[in-house]
């Protein structure tokens, strides 16, 4: 399987926004459309990706990232991360985030944090297999986690 994260552009705008996620993980994640509207409204810290997987799209992911954030810790967040429904238990999710990871040590970030519901528990197997850890933080009820690079 060849992952890959495309930036969102026009093209893939559309593939984008026919993606989605099944009715029981909506709770969890902002359909697509509000994320691309996120990140226009935060174009100048969003970084929005399809993922594709042998050129075709399977998902979203969108980075914000602000390195000169006067906080260390909060400058690079993996913001929105969604498999469509279609494609969810083939791998594609566990592939995108090693991606994503790549991406992120390609930028010299030293970390990554993102945050999720604690009732969201196969979204926490996976981060949690990628070896993030909870901060002890919560954001807006959500958990927050980090991988540290360094």
């Amino acid at each position: 399987m060849n992952i890959e994260l495309r930036p969102l552009d026009e093209p893939n705008k559309e593939e984008c926004l026919r993606l989605t996620v099944s009715k029981t993980q909506a709770d969890y994640i902002a359909p697509n459309e509000s994320s691309l509207a996120a990140a226009e409204e935060h174009a100048d810290v969003a970084r929005p990706f399809v993922i594709c997987a042998d050129g075709e799209a399977v998902g979203f992911v969108m980075f914000a990232v602000e390195p000169e954030y006067e906080d260390p810790n909060d400058r690079y967040w993996l913001w929105r991360f969604m498999i469509d429904e279609r494609y969810q238990g083939r791998g594609y999710g566990k592939a995108a985030l090693m991606k994503i990871i790549e991406y992120f040590k390609s930028i010299g970030a030293p970390n990554i944090r993102l945050s999720t519901k604690e009732s969201n528990s196969g979204a926490i197997r996976l981060y949690k297999s990628a070896g993030f850890k909870p901060t002890g933080e919560i954001i807006d009820g959500e958990t927050v986690f980090e991988l540290d690079f360094e």
